[in-house]
């Protein structure tokens, strides 16, 4: 049963891998037996997450990617089809957050946020779904905030986020049917990344006392682990869902 949820012999591409969780992704599906193909705008960072992945004695392609120009999102799938023969998962975790009081954000700031956690979800995903063969999964990054609120201002975070909720489910009925390619979503709650350096002092630590009935951040590693399920053999019957690994704040 455990090797269900192995990925040897597979090729993963994670988006974002140059800090936070998407490091955490690359370095974790790695150690679960893929060879890695990272992504992101900033590739003096990319270097590091693909030091850490080779560490695992899996290969890694780093290639510089906005996925806001599906031109690029076409360049890495090529460049992990060239260099490593195949795709057969995507970690889709390219994305960013603002927090702009709805009455002073501007269109830039709105689209900004659209075009790279939304957009960059599509594009991505449609240029590995033209090279994904049967078998293949599709984990799309969504966040606890396409369902609920958490007192700060991110209309912009939380539409994109939705947005992908609905992706998810879409692209599932499209694809896995027709092409053998299952497309899920992840839902982190509260995990450290560059968002959560931004909160006010005392934010996180009242939103766990008040939201999250573990009362705690997610440690990354729940994270991987569900992402690992979702992307391996062991979710070989689950496609169009969300999961929420948010510590159970969806339920306060």
């Amino acid at each position: 049963m455990l090797e269900r949820f192995r990925l040897d012999g597979k090729v993963a591409i994670v988006t974002g891998a140059s800090s936070g969780l998407g490091v955490a992704f690359a370095r974790g599906l790695a150690e679960a037996g893929a060879d890695i193909v990272i992504g992101a705008r900033r590739a003096d960072r990319l270097e590091e997450t693909r030091r850490l992945v080779e560490e695992t004695g899996r290969r890694c392609v780093s290639v510089p990617t906005d996925v806001t120009r599906p031109e690029d999102c076409k360049a890495l799938v090529a460049a992990a089809v060239d260099q490593l023969g195949s795709v057969h998962v995507l970690i889709n975790n390219a994305g960013i957050g603002t927090a702009v009081p709805a009455l002073r954000e501007t269109p830039e700031e709105f689209r900004q946020v659209i075009d790279i956690n939304l957009h960059g979800t599509y594009w991505m995903a449609q240029a590995c779904a033209q090279v994904m063969p049967p078998g293949s999964s599709i984990v799309n990054i969504g966040s606890v905030l396409g369902e609920t609120t958490a007192g700060l201002p991110q209309a912009a975070y939380s539409a994109s986020k939705a947005a992908v909720i609905g992706l998810t489910r879409d692209l599932a009925q499209q694809w896995t049917g027709r092409r053998g390619i299952r497309v899920n979503c992840l839902e982190p709650g509260f995990f450290a990344s560059e968002m959560t350096e931004q909160y006010q002092p005392g934010y996180l630590a009242r939103m766990l006392e008040s939201r999250v009935v573990m009362g705690r951040p997610g440690d990354p590693a729940e994270l991987v682990a569900a992402a690992i399920f979702l992307a391996s053999d062991a979710s070989s019957y689950i496609t169009g869902v969300t999961l929420p690994v948010d510590g159970g704040m969806l339920i306060t």
